[in-house]
């Protein structure tokens, strides 16, 4: 072992433990202690005493052969940062309580969870957490309970959708989806105005969300790997609006006054709910029929990224080309200082 700062990091990694006894410690050294590695070692349970290192605040046990973590881990009431990695853990390791430490850091990444664990999700102190490399299929609504979180890793899983609670996480600096089969992004990711770095590489994507550009702070975007499309792309999946949109569409076009003298309360709602038309050169507006409509838009003058747009006709889609590096009138273009770096190569 390795000891330095008055026994206050304590340096157990390999050495082929099975077990720890610190037994030839003083209470007084153990109290000291504030730091533990024990990792690449043969551990297949936590030891004991660990749990009773009152005043630990970094326990690294991965490299090991974990299947379970401990009620006394409930001891260590100043752990901040816990890192688990490469074990054999899964949702039913941990104990229910477990949602009441106070930990600021967890990484349990390279182990057997096909779900995350609801005590996780409680667990408000959380400002990174990092399920990397294991089996989950779904991030639940719940990972929106977690409001501190800054950092969220989550790649080499087996998710296919993000849910829109994500973009609750108005703390998050860091997402991590990376090598996963997420086929979509929600355009509500939008809130995520503290975002730096968004990790997509390796996944299912054949679009993004026109709502990204709003994403100002962003100076990371990781896309390689995925089948963006490589041309303009029209879906003309087209349902004519009803007599109902027709009529809400010439109010609201032209800008006819109303009241709830006129209209009932309802329709009131109704007129309320009108989507602009986002074609620069078109004044109109929907409401439930639109058009998806694939188009490029130019980041850092080097990349093209196909962001989905809800057009309200056919009509308003621009001439399709077959060439993506073609120009057009209505391109957009997201000067480099917006995003420093597009990894799609």
């Amino acid at each position: 072992s390795e000891q330095g700062g008055a026994c206050s990091v304590l340096y157990l990694s390999r050495l082929h433990l099975d077990d720890l006894s610190l037994d030839h410690l003083t209470d007084s050294k153990r109290q000291q202690i504030q730091q533990l590695h024990l990792t690449y070692n043969r551990l297949s349970f936590l030891p004991n005493a660990v749990c009773f290192l009152s005043n630990l605040e970094y326990l690294d046990i991965s490299n090991n052969a974990l299947t379970v973590i401990p009620d006394d881990i409930m001891r260590l009431t100043n752990l901040k940062t816990f890192v688990a990695k490469n074990n054999l853990l899964d949702e039913s390791s941990f104990p229910k309580e477990f949602e009441r430490m106070q930990v600021e850091t967890l990484n349990l990444s390279g182990n057997r969870f096909e779900d995350i664990p609801m005590q996780f999700l409680k667990m408000t102190t959380l400002q990174s957490l990092s399920l990397g490399g294991n089996r989950l299929k779904n991030i639940p609504a719940e990972i929106e309970n977690l409001t501190s979180l800054e950092m969220l890793y989550l790649g080499g899983n087996l998710i296919s959708s993000i849910p829109p609670e994500v973009a609750n996480l108005t703390s998050l600096r860091y997402l991590v989806l990376c090598d996963n089969r997420i086929q979509s992004i929600p355009a509500q990711l939008n809130k995520l105005h503290s975002l730096l770095s968004l990790s997509l590489h390796n996944n299912l994507l054949t679009f993004l969300p026109r709502e990204i550009l709003s994403l100002v702070h962003l100076q990371e975007l990781s896309l390689r790997g995925n089948p963006l499309v490589v041309r303009f792309i029209k879906d003309m999946t087209y349902d004519p609006p009803s007599l109902m949109e027709l009529a809400g569409r010439t109010i609201k076009s032209q800008n006819l006054p109303f009241s709830s003298c006129d209209l009932p309360s309802n329709l009131i709602h109704y007129l309320n709910l009108a989507s602009e038309c986002p074609n620069p050169k078109c004044a109109g507006v929907y409401f439930d029929s639109c058009v998806r409509h694939i188009k490029f838009v130019d980041f850092c003058g080097k990349y093209r990224l196909p962001l989905m747009h809800y057009l309200c006709s056919p009509q308003c889609s621009s001439p399709c080309s077959s060439n993506p590096q073609s120009d057009s009138e209505e391109e957009n273009s997201v000067p480099a200082d917006r995003l420093q770096r597009v990894l799609l190569g």
